[in-house]
């Protein structure tokens, strides 16, 4: 993998007013519209994408695609429709 840019500046996807370590997803955007995703409890283990990846994954996320996944209720992940 390339070398990470060390002036990267992280955001952190933690829930408003959230403290504490963790786990998050971290995110920063580097230079040549590379995108850089690491897990706070892991931060050596960074993956990349393109940033135009990451806005249609952004969106997939806004329009619902991805709800499925979601653990509502504690009752685990919804079935697929």
């Amino acid at each position: 993998m390339a070398d990470i840019p060390t002036d990267l500046t992280w955001i952190r996807a933690a829930p408003e007013g959230e403290e504490g370590p963790g786990p998050w997803i971290e995110i920063a955007f580097g230079p040549d519209g590379v995108v850089y995703l690491r897990e706070t409890s892991d931060p050596e283990n960074v993956v990349t994408t393109t940033t135009a990846k990451w806005d249609a994954f952004t969106k997939g996320v806004v329009a619902g695609e991805f709800d499925h996944f979601a653990d509502l209720d504690g009752e685990g992940p919804v079935a697929p429709v």
